[in-house]
């Protein structure tokens, strides 16, 4: 069989490097995404490295984790010493919640409706006298205005989901992260459920701080992901997580003195996940080579046309999904609803028929990848249609 041509048919070639693809119609991105071939090829590696090679191989190891570093900083356009990795988005979060110089009456601005990630940090710090602003939603939308209007003397950060984990519903980074920063108010991004889709330039969007776990739409492994913490911050957030990894002088076990780097390195306090490393490494390169190929926004292009498309092929059959009107506030999640059924019993049945999905915000919510294709989708729309 010919390999498709990443020039010619770039979401063809993707596809052929999905082994998820032989099986099922693989629509739950937003959940836990399927790990690519290079991926799986790369934990094999590193398992075969450790067995057979012990630690006479860890340079190599190590020199990889500079390569994520590097192409997180290039997939975000910020600096590679504002790049750390992380082992999960919640991590991120608790490095700036736990950090941040709060003083007692400040407060901080979340939307109604985010993950619990994005909440419970920001609501550990009540016992520091912080209080915690939740602004409702306007059905399922988070609306800029909204945010902005909470903002007094004593707001400190406003933090946000990119993309809503249950709406789909992409909010408005440019517009917030400016009229904040008119307030000298923060803005954390937990960017899980957009990073990779689409275009996140942070030499445009000032964004303070950032986290996002490399499980879902990035096709990598549990376990990895990357925070993205500014220099201008640096000395602000206390490094409350600190080990021998977090100093200038690494390896000086001897004489060991507390130097943190200049670099959000400072914040990696010991071990790598060294598999989980080269995994979500060579799952990127996938994404660079798209991109590069294709433009920064290929990706994000391929995908709003596919979660269109499936919207009008469900509309054909009588269902309505909770897509956004707006394109520029839509993502890969899109959300429906089978009148009279239950979300789990739908769930199960189009698992039954071969279409992977969740249950989220009291309905299904699919999460369409750039290599799924129409052929996904008919399945899908299918199954729906069977168990009506």
């Amino acid at each position: 069989m010919t390999t498709p041509d990443l020039q010619s048919d770039p979401w063809q070639w993707w596809r052929s490097q999905m082994p998820v693809t032989q099986k099922w119609a693989y629509l739950d991105h937003a959940a836990v995404g399927p790990l690519s071939n290079p991926a799986a090829v790369a934990l094999q590696t590193y398992a075969d490295q450790a067995a057979h090679e012990g630690d006479t191989v860890w340079p190599q190891w190590a020199a990889r984790l500079d390569d994520l570093r590097t192409r997180f900083a290039q997939l975000l356009q910020a600096e590679r010493d504002e790049i750390c990795l992380i082992p999960n988005t919640s991590t991120g979060i608790n490095l700036v919640a736990e950090g941040f110089p709060w003083q007692p009456g400040d407060n901080l601005i979340v939307p109604d409706g985010e993950f619990p990630s994005n909440l419970y940090p920001w609501q550990n710090q009540q016992s520091r006298g912080v209080q915690v602003r939740v602004v409702p939603r306007r059905d399922g939308r988070v609306v800029v205005d909204d945010l902005i209007a909470q903002i007094d003397d004593s707001t400190r950060i406003i933090a946000l989901s990119w993309v809503g984990y249950a709406s789909g519903f992409r909010a408005d980074l440019e517009s917030l992260v400016a009229r904040a920063h008119e307030s000298d108010v923060l803005v954390f991004v937990d960017a899980i459920q957009g990073l990779g889709i689409f275009d996140l330039d942070l030499r445009k969007i000032d964004v303070d701080f950032l986290a996002a776990d490399g499980h879902k739409w990035l096709l990598g492994p549990e376990g990895m992901g990357v925070a993205m913490i500014r220099k201008r911050h640096l000395q602000t957030l206390r490094c409350g997580n600190v080990g021998w990894n977090s100093v200038r002088n690494t390896f000086n076990y001897d004489q060991p003195r507390l130097d943190l780097r200049q670099s959000a390195v400072r914040f990696e306090p010991g071990s790598a996940n060294m598999s989980g490393a080269a995994a979500l490494d060579a799952s990127l390169q996938l994404f660079s080579a798209v991109r590069e190929a294709h433009g920064p926004d290929a990706i994000a292009d391929r995908v709003l046309g596919l979660v269109q498309e499936m919207a009008d092929r469900l509309g054909e059959i009588g269902i309505q999904t909770r897509m956004d009107a707006q394109p520029e506030h839509r993502s890969g999640i899109v959300t429906f609803d089978v009148p009279g059924r239950e979300p789990a019993t739908v769930r199960q049945h189009l698992i039954d028929q071969g279409c992977v999905v969740s249950c989220r915000g009291g309905g299904i919510r699919t999460g369409v990848h750039a290599y799924n294709n129409s052929s996904d989708l008919q399945q899908l729309v299918a199954a729906v249609a069977s168990v009506r």
